[in-house]
């Protein structure tokens, strides 16, 4: 184990007239802890260094902030949970903020605090590893009331990882290059608000969670799954845009069958998903596993491959108060001109469940067979199988006001 030193102790920080602690600029190599409430401002150029081993700074007491600081060097033992910046149970409502951080091991841990704010810092990983080899860029374990804004994370295994951890607010962070951008795990109460994923396997890996209010977030580029919900419940996901998610390796995923799914609900009840926009995928939305009784409606679905997968065990009505939602491959009209067309979209018919069984019928969708095997499921429904309905599908992208939302 290396020595750990009390960093106003072993570094020389200047006390200014206003109670704050200042780093001069330098190269301070060495593991360090504050063990007292204080603040601390590093000035540019001033680099704490682990030198590879364990934690560079831990916080061990409550009202501690920490500014401006580059740390680079903790150690890469993520059983130890080596880290940049270590926040201990008992450091209560510390800071940390406007920090550049470089590393393999976990950016950014807080272990059973309340109440911190991690705040714009700049958290990367080392791309030479493998994903699973690195630690996360900010992980909270059985935190209570943290404030993560603005930070952008790269490179790491996870961009922000929430596992046990309730009334937590994530907001405006930028995640990229990622296994998973944010991953909650048996997590309740929590509010995901105007963040960014790009390039990571899974933008948004929400699990085994209830009560989470997902708004405002984009999902760009991603790999496998924009936004995944697996045994998720009670919980509102609006206002998203997930855009441009490709196929890719299932190699670490949790849940086989990755397809490049905008939206994929797995396991999932009592949910309100609406005015969310998911678009240019291979797959718009995915359910599966029993995942009904969710409210799906408002939300737009544009120029997916294939726009939804759903093997049902009895009919899904996508649409509330007459309201559905906008399918870019809608064929029906609106002669009456509400905005609303006057036949309802059925995405996964008889044909739909035919070529999910057998790929090679792809070829022969346009054939008379198959718009034979059409007509006869149009005039004789008992033949049809359960399965999503949207019985008022908008003519246009629903764009979510205040007018519209009190509908």
């Amino acid at each position: 184990m290396p020595e750990v030193q009390e960093l106003n102790q072993a570094l020389p920080l200047q006390l200014t007239a206003s109670g704050q602690w200042r780093l001069a600029p330098g190269h301070y190599q060495g593991n360090f802890r504050i063990s007292s409430a204080m603040v601390l401002y590093c000035e540019p150029g001033a680099v704490l260094d682990g030198s590879g081993q364990g934690t560079v700074l831990s916080i061990d007491a409550p009202d501690v902030q920490v500014h401006g600081c580059e740390l680079r060097g903790a150690g890469h033992d993520l059983t130890a949970m080596d880290a940049a910046i270590f926040i201990q149970h008992q450091a209560n409502v510390a800071v940390v903020a406007n920090n550049h951080i470089v590393g393999s091991g976990f950016g950014i841990w807080a272990d059973g605090s309340k109440d911190v704010q991690i705040h714009h810092n700049v958290i990367e990983g080392d791309d030479s590893l493998r994903s699973q080899d690195r630690g996360n860029g900010i992980h909270l374990y059985a935190v209570s009331g943290a404030s993560v804004v603005g930070n952008r994370v790269s490179q790491t295994r996870d961009g922000i990882y929430i596992d046990t951890s309730n009334h937590n607010h994530l907001q405006n962070n930028q995640l990229t290059d990622l296994r998973y951008g944010i991953h909650y795990m048996f997590s309740n109460n929590n509010q995901v608000v105007g963040n960014l994923t790009r390039n990571t396997r899974t933008g948004y890996a929400l699990m085994q969670s209830r009560q989470l209010t997902v708004t405002g977030n984009r999902s760009e580029n991603d790999q496998n799954y924009g936004i995944l919900m697996n045994y998720i419940t009670y919980s509102t996901l609006s206002g998203n845009e997930v855009s441009r998610v490709r196929s890719g390796s299932t190699g670490d995923s949790m849940i086989q069958g990755a397809e490049g799914k905008a939206l994929f609900i797995y396991n999932s009840v009592f949910n309100r998903i609406v005015a969310n926009r998911f678009s240019d995928s291979a797959l718009g939305i995915h359910l599966t596993a029993g995942s009904e009784d969710n409210e799906i409606s408002a939300n737009s679905f544009i120029g997916n491959r294939q726009q939804v997968k759903y093997v049902a065990t009895r009919t899904q009505e996508w649409s509330k108060d007459g309201l559905g939602n906008y399918w870019s491959d809608y064929l029906g009209w609106d002669r009456n001109a509400n905005g609303l067309g006057d036949v309802p979209y059925e995405p996964n018919d008889n044909i739909d469940r035919l070529v999910w069984m057998y790929p090679q019928m792809k070829l022969l969708m346009h054939s008379p067979a198959i718009e034979l095997l059409r007509w006869v499921q149009a005039m004789f429904p008992v033949v049809k199988s359960p399965g999503v309905r949207d019985s008022f599908p908008l003519m246009a992208g629903y764009q979510q006001d205040e007018q519209n939302e009190s509908r």
